[in-house]
């Protein structure tokens, strides 16, 4: 018999999530099976999948060895990333990173370890806030994605407490997020709400836009605002109020503005000259509305980050893009 102890960051989560995480040889139907044999007990009881951990509860397993695989040492993956990170904010249980163009945020198909998430796992390892052999199931994770050639601002969660807040929050759409971009043209009218449905090509890694419902389309809302016009340019701000796949970047193209520099969604012969070999898009500020879902990260409602570096805000104002 193997006994777990469950910690703060196994707290509230299911047992049979929980055990997934922590036995990953246990083949599913195998766990159900011993939970309803009594082979799995929580605090000394019968339990069932959907009971949740609280901290201190007591995991009893009556299993076999071979399904207990030993943790890999130390020196993980995490340590061959980079270790350099723009960090625009840090308290006890969040990190606001500003990610650059160029950067995974998870491993992809090349199956680099050089990614965001890696470096901060790296960074908290190094600074004796995380250590991967004395947890039981969490990792330190990323609340939200950019695209690799997207920058701008990352929320991480240092604890799973506040991965489950800042989850909740964005799903209900209490973080508001908001872009700067530059566009070919000028939108008419200068503001407003674009409401389409999305449907993701995933072979592919592409989506189409759609006027009206499509089977396996998303709902797909963003708000946009001109600030300025330059030459045959725009910068618009963009309030994303859905997080769908290239949503920014597909919809501008849908409505004839594609993105200075994105290949994908715009047409090579206009950004031919630019000198822009991927989309000029970053997600520059991030608002915490007020709501009691916060929780524990009530400090944060109502509060504001904002990052100023751009990197192409220079050429816009400069002119220097034609």
């Amino acid at each position: 018999m193997k006994e777990i102890i469950a910690s703060s960051n196994d707290a509230g989560q299911r047992v049979d999530k929980f055990l997934q995480k922590m036995l990953p040889a246990l083949p599913g139907t195998l766990m159900y099976r011993y939970i309803r044999i009594k082979r799995i007990k929580l605090n000394g009881k019968r339990c069932t999948g959907s009971d949740c951990l609280a901290v201190g509860d007591r995991l009893e397993l009556y299993i076999n060895d071979e399904f207990f695989t030993e943790k890999k040492s130390f020196v993980e993956d995490f340590l061959s990333a980079g270790n350099h990170l723009d960090i625009l904010y840090e308290d006890q249980n969040i990190i606001l990173i500003d990610k650059r163009p160029g950067l995974v945020v998870h491993e992809d198909e090349s199956g680099g370890a050089d990614t965001l998430v890696n470096r901060l796992k790296r960074y908290l390892f190094e600074k004796g806030e995380y250590d991967p052999q004395k947890e039981q199931s969490f990792t330190p994770a990323l609340c939200n994605r950019i695209d690799r050639n997207t920058g701008g601002i990352v929320v991480a969660a240092k604890n799973a407490a506040t991965l489950r807040v800042v989850n909740e929050l964005i799903k209900q759409r209490l973080v508001e997020k908001y872009y700067l971009c530059v566009v070919h043209g000028r939108p008419v009218p200068d503001s407003a709400t674009l409401r389409c449905y999305i449907k993701k090509d995933a072979e592919r890694n592409i989506v189409t836009v759609y006027d009206k419902p499509v089977s396996g389309g998303l709902n797909a809302i963003t708000k946009y605002r001109v600030l300025e016009e330059r030459g045959r340019f725009s910068l618009l701000e963009i309030e994303l109020m859905t997080g769908r796949t290239h949503q920014i970047r597909a919809q501008m193209a849908h409505i004839g503005h594609p993105l200075l520099g994105d290949a994908k969604y715009g047409v090579n012969q206009e950004n031919k000259g630019t000198g822009y070999k991927h989309q000029a898009l970053y997600a520059f500020k991030l608002i915490f509305k007020k709501s009691e879902l916060a929780g524990h990260l009530q400090y944060l409602c109502g509060k504001e980050f904002e990052t100023e570096n751009i990197w192409f805000m220079e050429d816009f104002s400069s002119g220097k893009i034609v």
